[in-house]
């Protein structure tokens, strides 16, 4: 009798295994069928645009020995990130569209997150470098090739902008990584971003939470405001000249 007893309460006690979800089920941006023809032809002549567009940018950018400054390497890099940003998740719901197979993988949805927020982070990174670099041009004219050299440009443009960017793509994979789906696996978007994800997990959230909003203020913040003060103070120095 103990020994019933005893292995009822054992068993009794026992938490409910948590299926972990290998796959998640990309909803997109609509149910309806009928819609999805329409939507392919529109998303892709508007991502074949983008891709040819920028291309076309760097592609006269390297052949124009005249465009072969600081200002025009910013831009060329910031063509080939929106090249390769809009690679991240287009041609995935362009498939989706066209085979009506929503399914992504874990591991490609993590790949998906990670260059999502890498590219996306560098985009913002670049847009406030050609900002400062636009107020050395303005502000100091004659220091301009000393302050902005191909050294500095490099550093900025390419190893500072990248360094952050996968600070930041790294944390937040590595964060969704770790943590347990059992909640179902249907995420109501077109991509497998951040938010929907942690609504779908059963493990503790607090801490992703905290990460992702205090990445979120400072990555957000931080290029607004280097833009914003630049743009300002290149304006006030030629306000102040004109009136010279």
């Amino acid at each position: 009798m103990y020994i019933f007893l005893r292995t009822q309460a054992v068993h009794g006690t026992k938490k409910p295994k948590k299926n972990r979800v290998s796959e998640f089920l990309l909803l997109g941006l609509t149910e309806k069928p009928e819609l999805h023809t329409l939507l392919f032809g529109l998303f892709l002549s508007v991502y074949l645009v983008t891709i040819f567009g920028n291309l076309l940018i760097v592609l006269a950018i390297i052949t124009d020995s005249r465009l072969h400054t600081p200002m025009y390497f910013f831009l060329s890099k910031l063509s080939l990130v929106d090249t390769f940003f809009s690679s991240t998740t287009v041609p995935k719901m362009l498939v989706n569209l066209w085979t009506q197979n929503q399914v992504i993988s874990f591991v490609g949805c993590l790949a998906q997150i990670y260059t999502f927020h890498l590219l996306g982070t560098m985009d913002s990174s670049l847009l406030a470098v050609m900002a400062i670099d636009r107020f050395v041009a303005i502000v100091y004219p004659l220091c301009y090739s000393v302050i902005i050299s191909p050294c500095v440009c490099g550093l900025l443009g390419g190893v500072g902008a990248w360094l952050i960017s996968n600070l930041r793509s790294l944390m937040h994979t590595c964060l969704m990584a770790q943590l347990t789906f059992c909640a179902g696996s249907e995420i109501p978007h077109f991509f497998c971003d951040l938010m929907p994800l942690l609504k779908l997990s059963c493990s503790d959230t607090h801490t992703s939470e905290l990460v992702i909003f205090a990445f979120g203020i400072i990555m957000g913040i931080s290029p607004l405001s280097c833009i914003l003060l630049s743009y300002t103070s290149a304006a006030t120095s030629l306000g102040f000249t004109g009136t010279l």
